[in-house]
């Protein structure tokens, strides 16, 4: 097995050849049909460019292109050289695709027509329609067959079992069509959705995606310990980091480490898992035990089992594969509430919180420096963005989207090495989607400082509305800090937290309806600080109390489940070939109508070089991947060459079908128009993909 950048490269030319062969199945479905239609071929060929090599019967092989001494063979004595053929096959300089050319029909000039008794033309209408069906075909006839293998084989994939919940996700908020279960869980098996069987991650995936917007996905669940299967319909909303409707979970994970192939990688994971609290724990070696229960079976049980404990030390043991164990103690962190608030121009953003309490915006102080660009640096506290000062999650996005396309004027508090803090002016420029280039973060576990509260905070549930919070009563200038509760010094937010719980929790527990406590804030500029009586609803305590916490060890460090999606027998593998063209044939036409409604973005769509690059890494994972890889494109060329476009094969099968209706072909100036706009339209939105492939590639 090759690996490095040596394996990267012959994965891509696998992918490269793949995709060269797809389209040469497609071609050679044209050319099959023509040869049956008696329409006279003129070249099959492979790549496009120049000929290296070609071939014609009566002539033989030879270097570049026999159709010049063909032609003036034919131009000058009348007639081509006894005993050739009419037709050359070529093998061309680009190995990316390839072409049928038929005497009188050339796709981008519809004016090379020919009268000959064998020109393309002169074939019935239903002989053209077959003809130029024919790619199509052999292109859903092939992605079958592979699907097929590839099920008949067995595919290995993640299952469809829920794994880590977003905290606030739709998934996570859900509540059961009975009303007797709220939200998914960790270890939840979904057997169906929109009606459909769920045999891998990658189907409820795709079904979110697809999902028209504000609409319910339905879901079909099954849980360890309930006897009949739970019905959900679940509201997917846009993920911040895809732009794509999510749900809200992520697949299931084991609970062994991500293991190395080499020494030099296994010595990166040790140093990387060390520098997050895990010294001594190596790659390949499994999460055993938390404070003593080794009930857990998948990362998913972690979160539940930490949030039982709650605070306090967490005593993690990690086996290897020889039987060596590794203890380590370490402690859970705070959880606040999430929310979402509205943006401009539509869309919502999410927001961690407080009883309404946000923390200030900050660059995410783990993201990596190469990431964050014009100046800031992890871990930057921004003081000024704009015209708001010591903005929130919400109120900074918001500001900074507000300039899209502009410049923008920040003040950021960046902390040195030796512990003292500067204030940093930067002007940065603020793309057209509304980005400046950092990760988002908090100072929820940083300071006790907060930012304005946002009024029109609601919960993530559908028919939740914008509520007043607390903090709207309790703090009235951004930059405030939180110095004490109730008497007690705070200095962080999660800080706040765990003490306003220490402080209401007798009124808490003895089930009062109101309760008030003293907070102690210093506005900024203020002479001293002022102490407030802050009062809380039995609904503030319920929420404050219900509140989490998060797992110190983060699930990515785990490797995915893993199930063999494989037929029980040849039919059944048939069956499971079949219905998958069907389904990514649908979801291919699906795409397209979620395109105009906004839910799936130019951005989403991949070119070549998209192609390429996601080819690549679907190969690295085997063989029977790069073969299910295939029959996705294969699949989608041929419903895109389908479509009711000029220039592809189904805007030529409606001229064809004007043509035997009206009897009579579509005039020649609107085919010209129609061929020319549709050229261009390919083109510019070729080039629109292509730019955006590479500005991912490149991470810009």
């Amino acid at each position: 097995m090759l690996a490095g950048p040596l394996g990267t490269l012959f994965d891509l030319l696998l992918v490269v050849l793949g995709f060269g062969l797809i389209v040469f199945i497609h071609e050679l479905g044209h050319f099959i049909a023509a040869r049956w239609a008696r329409s006279r071929v003129l070249a099959f060929a492979v790549g496009f460019g120049p000929a290296i090599f070609s071939y014609r019967k009566g002539m033989g092989l030879q270097r570049g292109s026999s159709e010049p001494e063909y032609n003036e063979h034919v131009r000058t004595r009348g007639k081509p050289p006894p005993g050739t053929s009419p037709t050359e096959y070529r093998l061309n300089a680009l190995p990316l695709g390839g072409y049928v050319k038929m005497l009188g029909q050339e796709d981008l000039d519809p004016g090379a027509t020919s009268e000959a008794a064998d020109s393309y033309q002169n074939c019935t209408p239903w002989k053209r329609l077959i003809v130029i069906s024919a790619g199509v075909i052999f292109n859903i006839i092939s992605a079958a067959i592979l699907f097929v293998i590839v099920f008949g084989v067995g595919l290995r994939t993640e299952p469809a079992i829920v794994g880590q919940l977003v905290a606030g996700s739709p998934a996570a908020t859900a509540v059961s069509t009975d009303g007797a279960h709220v939200g998914l869980q960790p270890g939840d098996v979904v057997r169906s959705i929109e009606g459909r069987t769920a045999n891998s991650f990658n189907d409820i995936t795709l079904a979110a995606a697809m999902a028209k917007r504000n609409e319910p996905v339905a879901i079909s669940i099954e849980r360890s310990g309930v006897p009949d299967p739970i019905a959900f319909e679940i509201v997917p909303q846009a993920g911040a980091q895809t732009g794509l409707l999510e749900l809200g979970f992520f697949p299931a994970r084991t609970l062994r480490i991500f293991d190395a192939d080499t020494e030099a990688e296994r010595n990166d994971i040790a140093q990387n898992l060390a520098s997050i609290g895990l010294p001594g724990v190596e790659a390949g070696m499994r999460l055993v035990s938390i404070n003593g229960d080794d009930s857990i079976t998948r990362a998913g049980d972690i979160a539940p089992l930490i949030n039982r404990i709650g605070g306090g030390p967490i005593d993690l043991v990690f086996e290897s594969d020889t039987g060596e164990r590794v203890a380590i103690t370490t402690a859970s962190t705070p959880l606040l509430d999430n929310a979402v608030t509205a943006m401009p121009g539509g869309g919502e953003v999410a927001v961690d919180h407080l009883l309404g309490l946000l923390p200030v915006l900050r660059v995410n102080p783990e993201a990596n420096p190469d990431n964050v660009k014009q100046g800031l640096r992890p871990g930057d506290v921004f003081v000024r963005i704009g015209s708001v000062t010591h903005p929130s999650v919400a109120a900074g996005i918001r500001e900074i989207r507000d300039h899209s396309g502009r410049a923008l004027d920040i003040e950021v508090q960046r902390r040195a090495s030796d512990g003292s803090t500067k204030l940093i002016a930067l002007t940065v420029e603020v793309s057209r989607e509304g980005t400046v280039g950092f990760g988002v973060g908090d100072t929820a576990g940083l300071d006790a400082r907060v930012a304005l509260p946002e009024r029109t905070l609601r919960d993530h549930r559908d028919d939740a509305q914008p509520r007043p919070r607390p903090a709207n009563a309790l703090i009235d200038r951004p930059g405030t800090v939180i110095e004490s509760i109730g008497g007690e010094p705070v200095n962080t937010l999660l800080g706040v937290r765990e003490t306003l719980r220490d402080a209401t929790r007798g009124a808490y527990e003895a089930g009062v309806q109101e309760a008030s406590i003293d907070v102690t804030l210093r506005a900024p500029g203020a002479d001293a600080p002022a102490t407030i009586p802050w009062t809380l609803t039995r609904a503030d305590l319920d929420r404050l109390h219900g509140l989490g916490w998060a797992s110190p060890i983060f699930p990515g460090l785990f490797e995915p489940e893993q199930t063999l999606l494989k037929g029980e027998g040849p039919l059944d593998a048939v069956g499971l070939g079949v219905a998958e063209t069907q389904r990514v044939m649908l979801m291919t036409y699906v795409t397209f109508a979620r395109l105009f409604e906004g839910t799936v973005r130019v951005e989403h769509l991949k070119g070549p070089v998209g192609i390429a690059h996601v080819g690549t890494l679907i190969a690295s994972r085997g063989f029977v991947w790069l073969l299910f890889f295939l029959a996705l494109v294969s699949v989608n060329l041929a419903v895109i060459n389908f479509l009711p476009l000029p220039i592809v094969d189904g805007g030529q099968f409606l001229m064809i079908v004007y043509e035997m209706i009206a009897r009579r072909p579509v005039p020649l100036a609107v085919q010209s128009v129609v061929t020319t706009a549709g050229l261009i339209m390919i083109a510019g939105l070729f080039l629109l993909v292509t730019f955006n492939d590479v500005r991912a590639l490149l991470g810009l």
